[in-house]
């Protein structure tokens, strides 16, 4: 007799967008499944059970179990496990949930640039002085590094170009040590 369970675990599992499941029984890399599966991803799925608690109407408080589902998209070159569950994803869900993060990180950079306007006009009316112009000229200068800075955090076009950095080359800090003659 032989042992069905370690036959099912033995194996990675690819879930197909209709429905279909495939078991592979073999190592075998993202670009094979990709290659026989035109116009999918493979994604790596992973399931992670959270417990939520409520307080309910009356005060009590209730506990309720949530399962997220992630999926993590592999490269190419990357080898499917056995005993893991794997799903084909079409390119255009791909596109579509790469766009909504773009624009989910433009919204956020949005929002922390409009709170830096809003806390520096704040600033500025709040001390009036005769120097006004060149603060005017320190806040832009503070802004445009503000921006680089998001720009850097987000990858975008300008994180490789900095308008002032310099590249420094390293050095080593040893300090040389005298030998004495004997």
């Amino acid at each position: 007799m032989g042992n069905c369970q370690a036959a099912e675990a033995a194996a990675a599992v690819v879930q197909h967008p209709g429905g279909r499941v495939e078991r592979l029984y073999w190592a075998t890399s993202a670009a094979e499944v990709m290659r026989a599966n035109p116009g999918h991803y493979v994604a790596l799925v992973t399931l992670r059970v959270a417990e939520e608690r409520h307080e309910n109407a009356d005060g009590t408080g209730a506990r309720r179990t949530v399962r997220l589902t992630r999926l993590k998209l592999l490269k190419p070159k990357e080898t499917l496990l056995l005993g893991h569950v794997y799903r084909l994803i079409t390119s255009h869900e791909v596109t579509k949930a790469v766009q909504a993060r773009k624009e989910e990180k433009m919204t956020k950079a949005r929002q922390q640039l409009e709170q830096l306007e809003s806390s520096l006009s704040r600033q500025s009316k709040a001390r009036p002085t005769a120097d006004d112009v060149e603060d005017d000229d320190d806040d832009e200068a503070s802004l445009d590094a503000s921006l680089e800075q998001l720009a850097r955090q987000d990858g975008g076009p300008c994180a490789h170009r900095s308008s002032g950095a310099r590249h420094q080359q390293w050095r080593p800090s040893l300090h040389s040590i005298d030998e004495a003659a004997s």
